[in-house]
């Protein structure tokens, strides 16, 4: 019986005395130049956007607080004081009816003081970013 010839040598050494060739290292990528960097800070880490974030938070905060809160009280004194809820106003108009009557109107306000507080303080910081922007961009396409 005869074993056919092979057509590579193994790679590892038969005998201790053979020295092993070592494993082919593949080639290195190219490593990618890092673009310049820009001249003035990016948009992003802008303070006037963290003004903005800031002030979006606390409008959100204060109309959600204002209409949470009210209809939480209005709850807690119908569960906790069904004695003062019950009181007459006037005619048959018991206290805790007015106070459910009047969450309509307390929810007309905190949406009219988040609409003026938006056009006040928030719109006028977005239009400046947004022109900051407009800049930054025409900027980059001159370059």
């Amino acid at each position: 019986m005869t074993h056919p010839p092979h057509d590579s040598s193994p790679s590892y050494a038969t005998y201790p005395w053979q020295p092993v060739a070592p494993p082919p290292t593949p080639p290195t990528p190219p490593t990618p130049s890092a673009p310049p960097a820009p001249r003035h800070p990016a948009l992003g880490h802008h303070r006037d956007l963290r003004v903005l974030r800031t002030a979006y938070r606390r409008q959100r905060r204060v109309a959600t607080l204002t209409a949470l809160g009210y209809f939480t009280l209005f709850l807690l004194l119908s569960a906790c004081a069904p004695s003062f809820m019950n009181g007459m106003v006037s005619g048959g108009l018991t206290t805790g009816l007015l106070l459910g009557l009047v969450q309509l109107p307390v929810m007309c306000v905190a949406i009219a003081l988040y609409e003026f507080t938006a056009r006040r303080r928030l719109d006028q910081l977005a239009a400046r970013l947004r022109k900051l922007a407009e800049l930054e961009a025409n900027r980059g396409q001159l370059r």
